[in-house]
C-alpha cells in the first residue's frame, strides 16, 4: 500500500524558512517520479517542484525558483522542499506526490505539468505571514 506522509509545515514570517518532508512507503523508491504541489483557498493547484528519483530531471515553478530547492534521501525514502525567502503568496496546503506505476524522466516531466500523479498525501499546511 502506498503511504505519503508529509510533515514540516507551520507559520513563519516574511523571509522566513521551512522544510518540508515526504516519506514514502509501499513501493520500490528508486526511478519515480515525485513532486511538491500546493493549493491556496480559491485557487487551482499547482506544481512547485518535481524530480525524478532516478536522476536527471528536475523542475520548478518560477515563482519558486532560486528560493526552493526539491531534494532526496533514498536511503531514507524520503523527499523534501526546502523553502527560502518566503512570501505571504507561498501560503498554501502543499502536498506530495509519487507516480510508481510509470517510469522514465520524459513521463514525469509530462506529469509534473499536468498533475496526473496516482498517488497523493495528506498536505501540510504553510502559512506566511507579514
Amino acid at each position: 500500500q502506498v503511504r505519503l506522509v508529509e510533515s514540516g509545515g507551520g507559520s513563519v514570517q516574511v523571509g522566513g524558512s521551512l522544510r518540508l518532508s515526504c516519506v514514502a512507503s509501499g513501493y520500490d523508491y528508486r526511478s519515480v517520479c515525485m513532486a511538491w504541489f500546493r493549493q491556496a483557498p480559491r485557487k487551482a493547484r499547482e506544481a512547485v517542484a518535481a524530480l525524478y528519483t532516478g536522476g536527471d530531471f528536475t523542475y520548478y515553478h518560477d515563482s519558486v525558483k532560486g528560493r526552493f530547492t526539491i531534494s532526496q534521501d533514498n536511503a531514507k525514502n524520503t523527499l523534501y522542499l526546502e523553502m527560502n525567502d518566503l512570501r505571504p503568496e507561498d501560503t498554501a496546503m502543499y502536498y506530495c506526490a509519487a507516480d510508481p506505476d510509470r517510469r522514465g524522466t520524459a513521463w514525469c516531466s509530462e506529469v509534473a505539468h499536468n498533475g496526473g500523479f496516482g498517488y497523493w498525501g495528506q498536505g501540510t499546511q504553510v502559512t506566511v505571514s507579514s
